[in-house]
């Protein structure tokens, strides 16, 4: 028998427990069925760890994230707390993960299931059949260059600082993950970055071409600008194969892409890396909406995104590919069946709850294996 392997499970706040809950039926039936071994410890960040322990994350959680062979959360942000120092925040639990288990290339997917053709923002004839990997720098870039902050100037008006960097090593190593999958998936890859106003883009656009010729000339790869592959995503997204792009950018870019597929609720994500001094594989995976504080409690949030999460933790952690690909075909059978959470409703379509959805996604499961 393999060794258990170690899942740390960071629900957080808002809808994150209600979703988590669901995925956590499902580990527990593939623990019983599928003979998945694993071990899973829980714990409180966010707004959860701010109202219990004063800190959006403490060190122990750090440590703990360290030891798991992946962890599998949910999301943060409760406006209670919204008027606390930055420092104090909620989100800053998930840029501390980030940082701390160097999770420098994040993986969002955005995959139609034809079934919610329907729902996408778009014409069914420019968004069927959208398979798309958006790989995302990470721990760099905008979000962490320094100086930043905000500074009181002399005439007593205030100045907020960021600082978009980025140096060859960062650029190379995610661009490396993004060829990689590219040789997996269609053998395309489309580098964005502002290169026309920014030295960081120039750089970005030089150090991945060079990666390109030395080592994936196998790959195709082509440049994009930002602004122009925001357009390009809306005019014909099937263009794409693998998008790879720094923090910002990826940010921005993943988040409009998800509407082609037709709701945040759908998609889930991967964030990958190495802590520094280790040679071993870091891995966070999350649902890449918001905690939606609004629904929280309802019993009415999309669970989808967390369990796809799930699925693709089995296939990049536990080397479990074929229960992921399980997952996803139940999912989709799910969608094809009729049934639908409210984000991903049309109208008159009957509407069912988050235990509801989690409930039919494990009776498939049941079904097909």
């Amino acid at each position: 028998m393999s060794a258990k392997q170690k899942i740390l499970l960071l629900p957080g706040d808002g809808i994150g427990p209600e979703i988590m809950e669901q995925a956590v039926r499902i580990i527990d039936w593939l623990k019983a069925e599928r003979g998945l071994n694993v071990e899973l410890s829980e714990d409180v960040v966010g707004g959860a760890s701010l109202a219990k322990h004063d800190v959006p994350i403490r060190d122990e959680v750090i440590a703990k994230a360290k030891e798991a062979d992946a962890v599998l959360f949910g999301s943060v942000g409760d406006p209670a707390w919204k008027d606390v120092p930055f420092d104090r925040r909620p989100e800053v639990a998930i840029l501390r993960l980030r940082k701390e288990l160097n999770l420098y290339a994040n993986l969002r997917p955005a995959k139609l299931f034809d079934p919610l053709l329907s729902a996408s923002a778009l014409k069914p004839d420019v968004v069927r059949g959208l398979d798309l990997m958006i790989v995302r720098e990470t721990v760099g870039g905008v979000y962490f260059g320094e100086p930043r902050g905000i500074e009181t100037l002399p005439d007593g008006t205030k100045r907020g600082v960021n600082t978009e960097v980025y140096t060859t090593a960062e650029i190379e190593r995610v661009a490396r993950v993004a060829f990689d999958l590219a040789r997996l998936r269609s053998g395309r890859v489309c580098s964005v970055e502002k290169g026309n106003v920014m030295e960081s883009g120039l750089l970005w656009r030089e150090v991945v071409t060079d990666l390109h010729k030395r080592e994936y000339s196998d790959v195709t790869l082509m440049h994009m600008l930002a602004d122009n592959c925001a357009m390009q995503l809306v005019r014909d997204p099937r263009q794409f194969d693998v998008m790879v792009t720094g923090n910002l950018f990826g940010d921005l870019l993943s988040d409009l892409a998800s509407m082609l597929t037709g709701s945040l609720g759908m998609l889930p994500s991967a964030t990958l890396g190495t802590p520094e001094g280790t040679d071993k594989q870091a891995a966070l995976y999350e649902p890449i909406h918001g905690s939606a504080p609004d629904i929280a409690g309802k019993g009415i949030a999309n669970p989808l995104a967390q369990i796809l999460s799930l699925a693709m933790m089995l296939r990049y952690s536990l080397d479990r590919g074929e229960d992921s690909e399980l997952i996803e075909q139940a999912v989709s059978n799910v969608l094809a069946s009729g049934l639908r959470t409210a984000d991903i409703a049309a109208a008159g379509e009957a509407r069912v709850s988050t235990a509801e959805m989690g409930a039919a996604v494990l009776k498939e499961l049941q079904k097909l294996a």
